[in-house]
């Protein structure tokens, strides 16, 4: 499994708290939203870098090892918990999880695909905000099109966007996948 990130960063055979400092200096050239990389050989990054991010307020989304190498992943914050939403119809996660066995239901994932890859809804289509604009051809306008997201904001802007290409049936999940309790898959072993 191959995950994509905007960013590589080597700290393989650093010790703590050398790969922090090299990410957070790293963290200061990437643009919001996009993904780093982080590879490492200190068995103690993994814990470091959880707390690191969650502290920062970025996203760790998670690490795979490879040998003797974690790659570590995070998504630069946005400061999008705070952004005002302006699409009208608006679900929550459980009126969500109610809905996913329904045939005219569309999960529609708008997360950066390494978020997606670590931890998504079972059958949703991921299709980056970034892309959607591009792809929306691909979706079917007669279904009932929920937009997740991290927060709820991404899938904000998904939702508008959609609306205005015609979309009749799109529904903002919010809070989203940040607080998502319901079955989830990950294409990271």
């Amino acid at each position: 499994m191959t995950i994509e990130a905007n960013f590589t960063l080597d700290a393989k055979g650093l010790a703590c708290p050398m790969p922090i400092v090299k990410t957070k200096k790293a963290m200061k050239d990437l643009e919001a939203g996009q993904v780093i990389e982080i590879q490492a050989t200190d068995k103690g990054s993994k814990a470091d870098l959880q707390a690191w991010a969650k502290s920062s307020g970025h996203d760790y989304l998670g690490t795979i090892e490879e040998g003797d190498v974690l790659k570590h992943f995070v998504r630069k914050s946005s400061g999008e918990d705070s952004a005002e939403r302006k699409h009208e119809a608006i679900t929550n996660n459980e009126e969500l999880a109610g809905k996913l066995n329904d045939e005219n239901t569309l999960v529609l994932d708008v997360r950066e695909k390494a978020e997606y890859a670590f931890k998504h809804i079972p059958g949703a289509v991921s299709i980056p905000l970034g892309e959607l604009e591009a792809k929306a051809d691909e979706l079917a306008k007669d279904k009932n099109i929920y937009v997740v997201c991290r927060t709820g904001n991404r899938s904000d802007m998904a939702a508008q966007l959609l609306a205005d290409k015609g979309f009749a049936n799109v529904i903002n999940v919010v809070p989203g996948m940040s607080e998502w309790s319901g079955e989830v898959e990950s294409d990271v072993e």
